[in-house]
């Protein structure tokens, strides 16, 4: 049967490599492992910024961050920017969304038809205080760091409940729209996000001895790079555990969290098919942004890393090649297209200019894994812009102010060993530095994200005030207090 609807799954904060379908020993992901079965799964999938809200603008807009001004996590999408959804709206084309969104507030034009049970920035106005950065607080400055992890292990936590009742929801609608027209929906997760808490059946599915701990710390000799050790000074979470058994436990959680959200999918894949709606329908399965989850002593994303880099991308339905990885690099920036592709809409012209491409087109094509793949960081605890290029099997990092970090994934894919003093690979990192000077300025664009973050803290009443303003740590699901 021709594809006629388009089915967009969201999760938050999900590093691909913890999924059975791309090889985990014991991450335990039933659902996703069989939609990757009967898709296409992108073995090279990137956010365009390591964090939720930028990320999200990118992917309603099919722009990157710099291009669009959505810095950080007050400045989230509203519409200003149109973005695919405004496209569905003018061809009459039904688009409606479940779950965490993370946009600025429910009543901007945002090219949605109907938002169910949707989560947005705090009070509209999100994370303020992670929009002060020049210069950045310390742990001895205004607040000092804010602890984000205060409970681990086992328990219910309000995301819990609420990435239950988003499944819920889905089901609901799918059932009540199995003979409408064409549609897209949109279906979002906030697991495996902090916090690390999950109910204990999916906590025991991941004994602490089973789990390797996290690769290259500090207190062993691992030396951080500058302009990270900066960012831990205001942002770091690592000196807040207590303990090891506590580092832990706070990763087997997260599996959970994996395990919780795939369970979630599944429920949606579910109705899918017994709607009888499959065989009409294309599914995308994607992530805002990874974790670095301890490694490097790092906890949460905000980094250029592949931890916290890396998303997962998969499309499954009608025309969908079955069974196969693909590494052409990818991007949420490549919804746009795909949506239009999906949708059986021609992009206009000043749609061809945008940097994406249909992820179908691309899953039936050969693998293009020259593709440039690209990210960046202007947000909460950035001393200075963040630039990250993927060109082959190279990676590099661009830090405004600060010295380059470059890695070869193809024989460093944990990225252990950085390159970029080495005299060997001083051709190849100038050939990066010049790819990535063509899309942007890179000082430019630094300049640009901290007079605009500038402006913002000053209409709060300044530094001291805009500390106050804003979700301390995780935003709040609608209807609940902070957690």
């Amino acid at each position: 049967m021709e594809a006629k609807n388009l089915l967009i799954i969201m999760s938050d904060e999900h590093d691909p490599r913890f999924m059975g379908a791309s090889g985990h020993p014991f991450a335990r992901t039933p659902n996703m492992d069989r939609l990757a079965a009967r898709g296409t799964q992108f073995a090279n999938a990137y956010t365009p910024c390591p964090i939720c809200v930028p990320a999200r603008a990118s992917y309603a807009t099919g722009r990157y961050v710099h291009e669009i001004g959505y810095w950080d996590n007050a400045i989230a999408y509203d519409g200003r920017v149109e973005g695919w959804g405004h496209r569905l709206q003018r061809e009459g084309i039904r688009h409606d969304t479940i779950g965490k969104l993370h946009y600025r507030k429910e009543e901007d034009p945002l090219g949605i038809d109907e938002q169910h049970n949707a989560m947005h920035i705090i009070d509209g106005i999100g994370m303020v205080w992670g929009s002060i950065r020049d210069p950045l607080p310390t742990r001895t400055g205004l607040a000092g760091p804010k602890r984000l992890f205060r409970k681990i292990g086992p328990g219910v936590s309000n995301y819990n409940l609420y990435d239950r009742q988003c499944a819920n929801d889905a089901c609901n609608w799918l059932k009540r729209h199995a003979d409408a027209e064409p549609w897209v929906l949109y279906v979002g997760f906030v697991a495996p996000h902090f916090p690390f808490v999950v109910p204990k059946h999916y906590l025991d599915l991941y004994p602490l001895d089973a789990i390797p701990f996290p690769k290259l710390l500090p207190r062993t000799g691992y030396q951080q790079h500058p302009w990270i050790k900066e960012a831990e000074a205001f942002v770091g979470q690592d000196p807040f555990f207590e303990s090891d058994e506590q580092r832990l436990l706070a990763m087997a959680a997260y599996f959970g969290l994996c395990t919780f959200m795939d369970e979630q999918v599944g429920l949606v894949l579910d109705m899918l098919e017994d709607t009888g709606l499959a065989d009409s329908t294309r599914v995308v399965y994607t992530s805002d942004h990874g974790d670095n989850l301890g490694a490097r002593g790092l906890w949460g994303k905000s980094t250029l890393y592949e931890e916290a880099t890396k998303i997962p991308m998969i499309v499954a339905g009608p025309d969908v090649p079955t069974g196969k990885v693909s590494e052409t690099p990818v991007n949420l920036v490549d919804i746009y297209q795909t949506v239009l592709d999906g949708a059986d809409l021609s992009p206009d012209d000043e749609e061809m200019t945008l940097p994406g491409r249909s992820l179908f087109e691309l899953a039936s094509g050969a693998s293009e894994p020259e593709r440039i793949a690209f990210s960046e960081y202007h947000a909460v605890g950035a001393p200075s812009a963040a630039f990250m290029l993927r060109m082959g099997h190279y990676k590099y990092h661009h830090y405004v102010g600060f010295p380059p970090e470059l890695f070869d994934l193809e024989t460093d894919p944990e990225e252990l060993t950085d390159l970029a003093a080495d005299p060997a690979h001083t051709a190849t990192l100038a050939k990066c530095e010049a790819a990535l000077r063509v899309m942007l300025d890179p000082d430019a664009i630094d300049k640009a994200a901290k007079a605009d973050q500038a402006a913002l803290i000053e209409r709060f009443g300044g530094r001291e005030a805009a500390m106050n303003f804003g979700a301390p740590g995780a935003t709040p699901v609608p209807g609940q207090s902070q957690e």
